[in-house]
C-alpha cells in the first residue's frame, strides 16, 4: 500500500465506488501481514516513500515466492524487488508471480513509472559491474533510466574526463569502484549533483576486500559524499530515491 494507492481508497469510499466494510478488509493488513515466516511490511511505502524489497539470502525459494506474492496482492504501484537471488530463489519467485525482469541477482516486478531525473551510474572497471548492475536494476524498478560509465578507473584518468559533460547535467551520481577507491574523489570534484559511493571488493591482496576502497571514499577530500557497504548496490540506489524523492512521496 503506497500513498497514491490509499488517496485512490478513500476517494472510492467517499464517492461511493467502495464500501466501508470493503476499505476496512484492505486496512486490516497494515501494517504487516503475518505470514508465519515473515511479517511482510505494508506500511514502508507509506512512511518512507519505498516499499519493502525481499532480501533473498537465507530464505528458502518458496518462502521468497511467498513474500513476493504477498507484497503484489495489495494494492499500489509500488515496485517489488527481490534481490540476491540465486537461480533456484529467482524461478520459483517468477514461476509463481509472472511478469518479473531479472537481471542477475535482481528480479523486479511492478516497475515505477519513469521518471524525469537524469542519474548517472560510474563503475571504475569491469569488474564492479554486478554491484553496478544491482544499482541500476534497483533504480530502474524506481522509474529512474540510469546513464552508465564504465570502465572509467583513475589509471587511465582521461577516460573519466571524457566524460565530464554527462556528469555535469546529472541530478545524482553513483560511483562503483574498488581498489583503492579514488573514482569517488574524482568524480565528486567534477559535479554538483549528489554523489554516492560504493566501495567494491575487488582488488588485490592490501585492499583488503573492499576495506581500502571503503576508508578512502569516507576519508574523500570531495565534500559531501555518501558512502554506503562494501557491493551494496542496492543501497547506493536507495539512497539516490531518498535524495531525489517523488512529487508523491514529497510532503509539503
Amino acid at each position: 500500500m503506497d500513498e497514491a494507492a490509499l488517496r485512490e481508497m478513500l476517494d472510492a469510499v467517499r464517492s461511493g465506488a467502495m464500501t466501508s466494510d470493503d476499505a476496512v478488509a484492505v486496512l486490516r493488513r497494515l501494517p504487516f501481514a503475518d505470514l508465519g515466516f515473515a511479517r511482510v511490511d505494508h506500511h514502508r511505502a507509506l512512511r518512507l516513500g519505498m516499499a519493502e524489497t525481499v532480501y533473498a539470502p537465507g530464505k528458502t525459494p518458496e518462502q521468497c515466492a511467498a513474500i513476493v506474492a504477498e507484497l503484489l496482492a495489495q494494492p499500489g504501484s509500488s515496485p517489488v524487488i527481490l534481490s540476491r537471488a540465486d537461480d533456484e530463489q529467482a524461478a520459483a519467485a517468477l514461476a509463481a508471480n509472472p511478469g518479473g525482469a531479472r537481471t542477475r541477482a535482481t528480479v523486479v516486478w511492478r516497475p515505477a513509472a519513469e521518471r524525469a531525473e537524469r542519474v548517472v551510474v560510474v563503475t571504475a572497471g569491469t569488474a564492479d559491474q554486478p554491484v553496478a548492475d544491482e544499482c541500476a536494476c534497483t533504480l530502474a524498478a524506481h522509474g529512474f533510466r540510469p546513464v552508465r560509465i564504465s570502465d572509467v578507473g583513475v589509471a587511465g584518468l582521461h577516460r573519466i574526463l571524457d566524460a565530464v559533460e554527462e556528469l555535469a547535467t546529472a541530478d545524482a551520481v553513483v560511483v562503483v569502484a574498488g581498489m583503492e577507491g579514488a573514482l569517488a574523489s574524482v568524480v565528486g570534484g567534477l559535479t554538483a549533483a549528489p554523489v554516492v559511493a560504493v566501495p567494491t571488493s575487488v582488488g588485490y591482496g592490501a585492499s583488503l576486500a573492499g576495506v581500502t576502497a571503503l576508508l578512502s571514499m569516507l576519508a574523500s577530500c570531495a565534500s559531501g559524499i555518501t558512502v554506503v557497504g562494501i557491493d551494496n548496490g542496492f543501497g547506493a540506489a536507495c539512497a539516490v530515491v531518498r535524495l531525489l524523492p517523488s512529487a508523491v512521496t514529497t510532503r509539503v
